[in-house]
């Protein structure tokens, strides 16, 4: 990722922050990341002087305002970007995103052991599209699990078979 694309997404973000009253400053925490994601940036929203009710309200029920948040930023800080050269930014507020892909992972662990000891497909529970994407990439490299996703949003879900 360029340098003024990972400038830009800064300076985005933090004009959003500003524009909804919290007064926080934006870091860049990772540039950079496995080998399908080389134009990925984090976006770490410094808590330092924000209360937890502002944590709250920036993160959401469901982690559902920080993933409209990370949405909004992927969509304008790509616009008129050609596809090669488009940026992956992930929005970061108080570990949320860590704590959250490790629940993910034990979830789709749980599932994938059901899968194979039951033999049966199952539906995890309604996830964001970024979430979705996770669960995907967890089992990809998995010989005997597929995912599939079915539906439409909102009620869109990722469904764990045997292959």
């Amino acid at each position: 990722m360029r340098e003024r694309q990972i400038q830009r997404g800064q300076d985005w973000l933090a004009e959003l922050l500003k524009l909804m009253g919290i007064p926080a400053e934006v870091k860049i925490t990772q540039i950079g990341g496995d080998v399908g994601e080389p134009n990925l940036c984090w976006l770490t929203i410094d808590e330092t002087n924000l209360t937890p009710e502002q944590k709250e309200r920036l993160i959401g029920e469901k982690g559902e305002t920080i993933d409209a948040i990370q949405y909004l930023a992927n969509t304008i800080l790509n616009i008129g970007v050609k596809p090669e050269n488009q940026g992956a930014f992930t929005v970061e507020l108080d570990g949320y995103r860590v704590k959250r892909e490790a629940e993910l992972f034990a979830l789709v662990e749980e599932v994938a052991e059901k899968v194979r000891q039951t033999g049966q497909e199952v539906q995890l529970p309604p996830l964001s599209s970024a979430e979705r994407r996770q669960v995907h990439t967890f089992l990809q490299d998995s010989e005997d699990l597929a995912t599939e996703s079915r539906g439409q949003e909102p009620e869109r879900r990722v469904f764990v078979r045997r292959r």
